[in-house]
């Protein structure tokens, strides 16, 4: 993307696949081992027992017809660029986007509540008074593709086999997974170790139940293009590696009918294009490629959305508020480079980016400046540390930067000019007091060789926005390049944390915890494939992920966040870039969609639908 890239997780915490914010008032949490129809990180729940479905859904939107986008987002190694694989659970190769939907999962995301989950392979859940054990009552309905059932020895494979053979970042959230057994076939029991993670049981209820039978015969850890056996609403159809794929929906899915999947899974077909090009992409969608776009690019949302579809409305253009804390993007600096160690050299990277220029130049004034990793949330730090939140941080003076207990560190604000002076001045002192000299015109390392800093990137689109940044860079005696690589090369650079500067994006949901740990943690900055990609390691920061874990209630979570947020900001572990609070979206005038989108989620496709009168019009079969 360019002004906005696509999430690589649509959001990291609880139930770990959706982007969510805080909600509801809590009520009163059963007694221990009564059974439970859901789940939450502090017990509430808005929705009863007898619910019949939730309230964003139109429970009678009809099924049929086809869906088709460019992808917004991507978890684990999905590339939004390309694939070559259809296993999106392990680190080896690029998945295809889409794939979560083609498996179960033991319960089901909320998405009008903080982290809230209900059954949906488990009819319900039986807690241990330690809040260790986990006995979930599977539904005798529950089915593969192939007719087999899912059993609870299905749950207990899949659970152990993610927990040795799954993607790092699944690895990372497990780390307090304990173990698991099928009592009988229709139970299965989840042990977590003592002070566990606060969020871990909603991702464990969160991952994808694979058939225990179909892996005897086959690897669980090989990258291939072979279509695995699933259990959710759809399944694989037909593909070409890294142009599309389909998914069709299961006519007689054995969950479609639950409160959690109904009004839901309306299209017979889901299909995800690929695209190297976001402006190529574009080209595609006015001629109607594809039906439904996310647009993340300013200049194209400003200037290119006037084509004949447009102006006739058979292509409709709309805003959706986006009410999930926006999380942070920027260039992040790979400190595990010693030319990236001391934070001065990385506070004058942040003061040669006029952000105000490229806001204005570039993204049409869109966007306002990012701060802090939870921004767009009430855990974004504000002000000087004070009370709750001073005291988390007291025992930690004389070891950090006493920046911290302050003002929270924010970018510095240019003139506007592209070139401030001032701001450049200001760098090059910094970089002098790094030890970084200018010695011919050339600006050295501590060490005495030329400073080289080189930006990765897997889409042209981006390019306008680090060409006036690397021009002030060389203004400064750095010798900065931009080099553009394919998406296949980017994934594995990333898990090598081959680079020295890349752009990330991430949001976290309104309950982080365990999530915390793949992005900013000691032993995340060493694992490969991790989040971690500056390489933060501060055990202050550690010390700060397990207080935010260990919160006992949703205030003194907010406090723990904020006071992690100062640490990390005053770190200058990255160069932020911009955020909106909105979706920019645009499609083709053939669908149909509830009153209302759930408040933390697009809601689309999930709960939108075919509309046959609508599709007729503009000549869209179905």
């Amino acid at each position: 993307m360019t002004d906005l890239s696509r999430r690589d997780v649509v959001s990291i915490g609880a139930g770990a696949l959706v982007s969510i914010a805080v909600g509801p008032a809590a009520r009163a949490q059963p007694a221990a081992d009564a059974e439970r129809h859901g789940m939450s990180s502090f017990g509430d729940l808005k929705y009863p027992s007898d619910f019949p479905h939730f309230d964003y859904v139109d429970p009678k939107s009809p099924k049929g017809g086809a869906f088709s986008q460019i992808g917004p987002g991507t978890i684990f190694n999905q590339n939004s660029q390309t694939f070559n694989s259809l296993n999106s659970f392990i680190l080896r190769g690029d998945a295809a986007q889409g794939m979560e939907s083609t498996f179960a999962t033991l319960m089901a995301r909320a998405n009008d509540e903080p982290d809230a989950m209900y059954g949906l392979a488990a009819r319900a859940v039986r807690v241990s008074a330690d809040g260790l054990t986990y006995r979930f009552a599977l539904r005798p309905q529950a089915r593969f593709h192939d007719g087999s059932p899912l059993t609870a020895h299905d749950v207990a494979f899949s659970l152990t086999t993610l927990k040795e053979h799954g993607h790092p970042t699944i690895t990372q959230f497990m780390r307090d997974f304990a173990g698991c057994e099928a009592i009988d076939d229709a139970t299965v029991a989840v042990r977590f170790a003592p002070n566990r993670a606060r969020d871990v049981p909603l991702f464990i209820v969160g991952l994808p139940i694979f058939s225990r039978a179909y892996y005897a015969k086959r690897p669980f850890d090989e990258s291939t293009l072979d279509i695995p056996l699933g259990s959710g609403p759809y399944q694989v159809g037909r593909f070409e590696a890294g142009r599309y794929i389909e998914y069709k929906r299961v006519a007689d899915w054995w969950g479609a009918d639950l409160p959690v999947c109904r009004g839901q899974n309306n299209f017979d077909v889901l299909r995800y294009e690929f695209y190297r090009d976001r402006d190529v992409g574009f080209e595609g969608f006015t001629a109607k490629s594809y039906l439904f776009r996310e647009e993340f690019t300013s200049r194209i949302w400003a200037t290119r959305y006037d084509f004949p579809a447009v102006k006739d409305g058979r292509v409709k253009r709309d805003v959706l508020a986006d009410d999930t804390p926006s999380g942070a993007q920027g260039w992040f600096i790979n400190t595990r480079r010693p030319k990236f160690s001391h934070p001065k050299l990385r506070e004058a990277l942040n003061c040669a980016f006029d952000f105000e220029w490229t806001n204005k130049s570039i993204m049409y004034g869109s966007y306002e400046r990012t701060h802090s990793v939870f921004q767009n949330s009430d855990m974004m730090a504000m002000g000087k540390a004070a009370g709750a939140e001073l005291a988390l941080l007291e025992p930690f003076r004389g070891k950090i930067s006493d920046e911290v207990f302050g003002e929270p560190l924010v970018p510095p604000v240019s003139d506007g000019s592209g070139k401030d002076r001032a701001l450049l001045r200001r760098a090059s002192q910094l970089l002098q007091d790094a030890g970084c000299p200018v010695k011919g015109g050339k600006r050295m390392t501590a060490q005495g060789e030329p400073l080289t800093l080189e930006f990765l990137i897997d889409t042209p689109s981006f390019q306008p926005h680090h060409m006036p940044y690397i021009k002030n860079l060389q203004t400064l005696g750095i010798d900065a390049k931009l080099r553009l690589v394919d998406p296949v090369q980017m994934q594995q650079r990333l898990k090598d944390f081959d680079f020295d500067l890349t752009i990330q994006r991430f949001g976290f949901s309104a309950t982080p915890g365990d999530s915390l740990r793949n992005y900013f943690s000691s032993h995340a900055a060493q694992l490969k494939g991790s989040q971690n990609l500056a390489g933060i390691s501060d055990l202050a920061i550690d010390a700060l992920i397990d207080r935010v874990i260990a919160a006992g209630s949703r205030a003194d979570l907010t406090t723990a966040c904020r006071a992690l947020d100062r640490l990390i900001r005053v770190g200058r572990y990255w160069i932020p870039h911009w955020y909106k609070a909105s979706h920019w979206i645009a499609y083709w005038d053939t669908f149909g969609r509830p009153p209302g989108k759930p408040r933390y989620a697009r809601g689309v496709p999930e709960t939108w639908w075919h509309d046959r009168n609508r599709a007729s019009k503009i000549e869209i079969p179905g």
